[in-house]
């Protein structure tokens, strides 16, 4: 790929969408300084058709381009826009494949429960492409997050809203205290490289393999640990009643899109926990009919008519529901609740929505009430309830005077848990995990019973030395103490504490405020500061960093999609993320229904500069740092002017916004140092600023309608294009760029 290329991937949802309005702007923009805007398809639709080519047609066999642009990362040149994508449940899989099948594409159904060597090679091509399947992939260096100034400053003058709080709050955080991933861990660091062998051995001696090979580096962090099963269904079982009890909403928060093997699992025993008279009675016949627990109510449910006696059964967990405690609700007004799907509730997302309203969720009539948010494993579950104590103490968070927590977290080449999914076991029958180097030596070894999940994670030397480098240059260029999130008493982070230590001393850290602390004090020391309107670098880990990027951007900004995400590649090159906060399939329905798009592209603004600033500093091209930072004074007078998407028909929605920024941007350029350049943008400028109310009034007129793309996953290109592409005057004078 040429140093002068930019690619823009093309993913899912409402960024999807937005990308066929954008995309025509920024490539015609682009081109005035020589620089093309090339896409690739990492779509979940994308993802499947990729991966099963040998069941489809020639005309419909696409290029993977996810294990392209796994190579392009490690390429100097590399620079890649990275817009949010689905980290797909099974339910969401399930889905997308239908979709497929019915627009004609072959691709084979999801086997639940594989029997032959076939449907268990199929699903094991599925699992490379659930979950988090790409941001592995792509995220070859560490994480640098934080709210820019234009949008920190444009929230201080227009803050969002922000739930009272009460010192009579019984809302708080349950977590285990034993027999969870954080107190069984084990953890080393590797003498040499080596490979592995996971096995499972039962109390015959007898070994089944797991896992083989699992090829480790020198000095890599390696951990081995597992989930009771039990002592997790005895915490359930006491929550449970203590919601009861309490007289509050039951909620749990996992994250079962991105921990995809562990997650679902655990998800699974929160639903058959909270219903157990029906699972008790009517369990395996569910299980024979494929309707798992796993997948959440919405599918048990949907799976009930084609039984003979699914009334029966409905009604079983209609009374449940109705004799236990309250259940917090994802949507109240559709009966749907927090134990309906997987995916509904992501602990990154729902933690910080909870308490920025009040520390509330929803109850099945639609009002908000306290909540005991459920949490199952004690790793990261303590902060919350550190920001929950702070606000029953002080109140609300004020985003008008607040500081900021700008994020540098370790993730680079799968670090920590998100690697470790095919690391990652339901373990079948009792015995003991067995994890052998190549000479047979003994590197861990855990007695597991059946239903126990085991993990291994990994956790390489060169993502960490580089992890701890950015640290530093983050504290240094913002003038802003650092901490570092890692916890001595746990045993992965007692590792990662010896080399933090030891890589410190190997950099010029003089004059920097820089400490380790444990998360839960790390947060408290955090939020005292936020509270006196003082910046705090938190330095993560992987997870840590989606919760805190999720968490501080909610309440400061009222969004995470504003964060400037930036991932400075190991091998040169620059990775450029338009924001947290998903892909926002709500908003797609709106769309569908009223061809009204409310997705800010606010993200996609502000990582284009960085990737222009990025490509001119790398290339010397003078024109691209021009686009840089007229593309940042165009954003600043975007934020000022408020055109963001509105909330209702007659405002303008996503293609409304983007007119504006590409007004704002062109008059930018027309004024520019460069004549050239200005006298190629003056008549553009002109043309877009003198046809505003006809332009406005072209995408204003087909709000209102619902409208067909041909699919939701996998929407037709063509129909896609021309919905969001519905002023021909735009179009006339972006294109003839």
């Amino acid at each position: 790929m040429s140093e002068s290329t930019i690619i823009y991937t093309h993913t899912d949802e409402a960024p999807a969408l937005a990308t066929y309005s954008l995309l025509p702007i920024v490539a015609a923009f682009a081109r005035t300084a020589g620089v093309s805007v090339t896409t690739r398809d990492i779509s979940l639709a994308g993802r499947i058709l990729a991966t099963f080519p040998d069941f489809l047609l020639e005309g419909q066999r696409i290029a993977d381009d996810l294990a392209e642009l796994g190579e392009e990362v490690n390429r100097p040149e590399a620079n890649i826009i990275k817009l949010p994508n689905i980290s797909a449940s099974v339910p969401q899989l399930k889905e997308a494949i239908a979709e497929l099948q019915s627009q004609g594409f072959a691709v084979p159904n999801y086997p639940d429960e594989p029997s032959t060597d076939q449907e268990k090679e199929i699903l094991a091509r599925y699992k490379k492409v659930s979950g988090s399947a790409v941001n592995p992939v792509l995220r070859q260096g560490n994480s640098d997050r934080r709210a820019p100034l234009s949008v920190k400053n444009y929230a201080k003058s227009h803050p969002h809203s922000m739930g009272a709080w009460s010192a009579e709050s019984t809302t708080r955080v349950a977590h285990m205290s034993t027999g969870d991933f954080y107190s069984n861990e084990e953890s080393l660091t590797m003498t040499s490289a080596d490979s592995l062998t996971i096995e499972l051995i039962d109390a015959q001696g007898s070994a089944t393999t797991l896992r083989a090979p699992l090829v480790v580096k020198e000095s890599e962090v390696i951990d081995a640990t597992k989930m009771d099963v039990a002592a997790l269904r005895t915490f359930l079982s006491d929550q449970i009643a203590t919601a009861a009890n309490l007289d509050v909403l039951f909620s749990v928060h996992l994250k079962a899109t991105m921990m995809k093997v562990s997650d679902p699992i655990m998800f699974g025993h929160v639903v058959t926990s909270f219903f157990p008279t029906t699972f008790a009675k009517y369990g395996e016949q569910l299980v024979s009919a494929g309707l798992r627990a796993n997948d959440g109510l919405a599918g048990i449910f949907a799976g009930l008519d084609a039984l003979s006696n699914g009334a029966e059964i409905r009604a079983s967990f209609t009374q449940e529901l109705a004799s236990g405690p309250a259940l917090a609700m994802v949507d109240s007004s559709k009966g749907i609740t927090n134990l309906h799907a997987p995916n509904d509730v992501i602990v990154d997302a729902s933690m910080p929505a909870m308490i920025r309203t009040s520390g509330h969720m929803w109850n099945a009539a639609g009002d908000e009430a306290d909540t005991l948010a459920v949490i199952p494993d004690q790793s990261y579950a303590t902060i919350y309830q550190v920001v929950i104590e702070d606000c029953q103490r002080h109140g609300a968070f004020d985003p008008t005077t607040m500081g900021s927590v700008p994020n540098v977290g370790l993730m680079a080449q799968a670090a920590e848990e998100y690697g470790s999914h095919d690391k990652t076991f339901e373990i079948a029958h009792a015995g003991t995990v067995r994890v052998t180097n190549s000479s047979g030596a003994v590197v861990f070894s855990m007695a597991v019973a059946a239903g126990d999940i085991f993990r291994m994670c990994q956790t390489k030397d060169v993502p960490i030395r580089d992890w701890v480098k950015l640290a530093v240059s983050r504290s240094r260029l913002s003038g802003d103490p650092a901490i570092f999130w890692l916890d001595e008493n746990r045993a992965h982070d007692a590792q990662l504490i010896k080399k933090v230590s030891s890589y410190l001393t190997e950099l010029d850290t003089t004059g920097l405020d820089i400490q380790i602390l444990s998360p839960a004090r790390a947060m408290a020391q955090t939020l005292e500061r936020v509270r006196r309107g003082l910046n705090t670098i938190s330095v993560t880990g992987n997870v840590l960093r989606d919760y805190l990027t999720d968490l501080f951007p909610i309440m400061e900004l009222g969004t995470s999609a504003k964060m400037l995400s930036i991932v400075p590649l190991i091998a040169g090159g620059g990775l450029f993320e338009t924001g947290a906060g998903g892909s926002a399939p709500k908003h797609v329905e709106q769309f569908l229904k009223q061809n009204y798009l409310r997705w800010d592209s606010l993200g996609e603004f502000l990582a284009l500069a960085s990737s222009f600033e990025h490509l001119a500093q790398r290339t010397g091209n003078a024109r691209a740092q021009a686009l840089a930072d007229t593309l940042d004074r165009a954003t600043g007078r975007f934020l000022d002017e408020d055109r963001s998407p509105g909330r209702k028909l007659g405002t303008i929605d996503n293609r409304g916004s983007h007119y504006y920024l590409a007004q704002y941007w062109a008059q930018e350029l027309a004024h520019h140092e460069d004549g050239a350049l200005a006298s190629s943008f003056a008549p553009v400028a002109d043309a877009l600023t003198l046809n505003e109310d006809k332009i406005l009034a072209e995408l204003l007129a087909v709000q209102g309608e619902s409208l067909d793309i041909g699919g939701y996953f996998h929407p037709n290109p063509q129909l896609a294009r021309e919905a969001m592409r519905p002023s021909s005057t735009l179009n006339v004078i972006i294109d003839a760029l």
